[in-house]
């Protein structure tokens, strides 16, 4: 029997913090827009007197704006880590500290940051950004200075062909990366030393045709084989384990997935930017309901991209060509065992 599927649309006619968006679900699960955000304005939303008197005469402060924002984390901080191919660096907001870093690398003459594509933390909330075009794996303190490049070889270019999906397990002592063109995720240690390589060019299991997100949960690798049109979850080793998917448009289906994630009851999430929406699975491939439709309203995407669910199962949803990264934020079943049947909002 096919599950019940429902798909939760805007209430209000603009993405404003005053939007209502809310999808109730069987067992008292819910999903509830919270905000979206897209510049540094937000960040430093109410500005004293006299900062605004400065504005009246020297101008505006000249803030920085998602450009063409591609993937998202957090940290243990609770900041949100955006990267932005459009601006060639990485935001980082900290709405807590109301403080906000523009991370870039692009004026050097060795290991210049060309093209920020995914992003992950170590324990220790240090940055870890894959660069599509310079072929490497920059790594950044916390607070943003540059500590290397891995992948880097002596004649300046990068080792990996088009690095994309990152992840690290510092208890393992572990970085995993995709490497889209040569259809392989790579198995790092922290010193960026090649431990083992999965996968390869094909459509069996364990095969890869252009993977690009990975995300790391528990024991879990979950790998978006974007052109086979499933995600692909191994075990840390790299033994595959099952795969979620199938090519086609209809609902439950994957046409352009682009990002995972996976909330506290183990369900999988996947992006799909040309459908325009977040389809969410159980372990064994069933859709259970999605959410998002074309649009710039609030659960509204144009060509989304990233995606990351955190400890708290707060959702963040990079809208790319919105130019905004959505909020959403999910609150499991009261009872474990109740079964989901349908949805209302």
């Amino acid at each position: 029997m096919l599950p019940a599927l429902f798909a939760a649309s805007p209430k209000a006619k603009t993405a404003t913090a005053s939007e209502l968006w809310e999808m109730s679900l069987d067992g008292g699960r819910r999903l509830t827009w919270e905000h979206s955000f897209q510049s540094e304005a937000e960040v430093k939303p109410n500005r004293s007197f006299w900062n605004k008197l400065v504005d009246v005469v020297a101008g505006a402060p000249d803030y920085r704006f998602l450009v063409r924002p591609y993937s998202v984390t957090t940290d243990s901080r609770g900041r949100v880590i955006v990267t932005d191919p459009g601006a060639s660096g990485v935001h980082v907001f900290d709405f807590a500290l109301h403080k906000y870093k523009f991370i870039e690398r692009r004026e050097k003459s060795k290991d210049a940051m060309l093209t920020p594509q995914c992003v992950a933390v170590d324990a220790q909330d240090n940055i870890y950004v894959t660069d599509s075009d310079a072929g490497k794996i920059f790594v950044f303190e916390p607070g943003g200075k540059y500590v290397r490049a891995i992948g880097s070889l002596k004649g300046g270019e990068g080792y990996f062909k088009r690095p994309t999906g990152i992840a690290v397990d510092s208890a393992e002592q572990r970085i995993y990366v995709t490497d889209t063109l040569r259809d392989k995720v790579f198995i790092l240690d922290m010193q960026g030393n090649i431990l083992k390589t999965v996968g390869g060019t094909g459509e069996a299991e364990g095969e890869f045709n252009l993977p690009t997100e990975l995300r790391l949960r528990g024991t879990n690798l979950y790998v978006v084989d974007a052109m086979n049109f499933r995600v692909q979850v191994f075990d840390l080793a790299g033994k595959f384990e099952y795969a979620i998917g199938k090519i086609g448009d209809a609902t439950g289906a994957m046409f352009r997935p682009k990002a995972v994630s996976v909330d506290s009851e183990g369900d999988v999430y996947v992006v799909d930017a040309l459908w325009g929406a977040v389809q969410v699975f159980n372990r064994e491939g069933q859709l259970l309901y999605y959410f998002g439709t074309k649009g710039t309203h609030a659960g509204e995407f144009q060509l989304p991209s990233g995606l990351f669910i955190d400890h708290d199962d707060k959702v963040f949803v990079v809208d790319s060509f919105n130019r905004r990264v959505q909020v959403f934020q999910f609150v499991a079943r009261k009872s474990v065992g109740s079964p989901v049947r349908e949805a209302s909002r």
